[in-house]
């Protein structure tokens, strides 16, 4: 199903009064496809596929710059679908309230769709520092270092599985920390 979404309006004056025809623009787009096909990939597997387009910008394909590349290339396409779904939650009938009495496109992003969907911006916001929390705690499998790596070195492959559950407590701890945060800004925006 191909959803439409508004994007620009075009104004034309007929008899002193503001007519708004509006250019609807169709979803699948070339860069939706691309999103779509980058989130549909796993983490760990995504880390290990862009190897060559990391290795050629980044000069390597392992350690921390490399899984930085990685987890940004990753973690974009969610967070704009995530951005995207935030931003449809506006009413369409504010958004035409404001064309109506003469906000400019920039007013209407920043007045109303953003100051409507803060909320759930804040919302989606947390979740994807969870999954990058997440997604940080993988890529230590790659050389990154961090907590996945402790977890993974010192507690799985070594069989110490006291240390590879501590960590996983600390991570535990992190996501409630990230998530209270998160639930009070949720709580001040609404």
């Amino acid at each position: 199903m191909n959803r439409k979404y508004t994007l620009t309006v075009k104004e034309t004056n007929k008899n002193c009064k503001k007519d708004y025809k509006v250019i609807v623009i169709e979803e699948k787009t070339s860069l939706a496809k691309i999103t779509d096909i980058i989130r549909s990939f796993p983490m760990m597997i995504l880390i290990v596929a862009i190897a060559p387009i990391t290795r050629f910008f980044i000069g390597t394909k392992i350690g921390v710059q490399a899984a930085i590349f990685a987890i940004v290339i990753g973690s974009t396409p969610f967070a704009t679908r995530m951005t995207e779904n935030s931003l449809n939650t506006v009413d369409s009938q504010l958004i035409k309230m404001a064309r109506s009495i003469g906000a400019s496109k920039l007013q209407i992003i920043f007045k109303v769709m953003l100051v409507e969907a803060l909320p759930t911006l804040v919302s989606n916001f947390t979740i994807m520092m969870i999954n990058m929390l997440n997604t940080s705690a993988m890529a230590g499998a790659v050389g990154a270092g961090g907590l996945g790596a402790v977890a993974l070195t010192y507690g799985y492959q070594r069989f110490d599985y006291l240390i590879m559950y501590f960590i996983v407590i600390i991570l535990i701890f992190l996501v409630m920390l990230i998530q209270g945060i998160g639930n009070k800004l949720y709580k001040l925006t609404k």
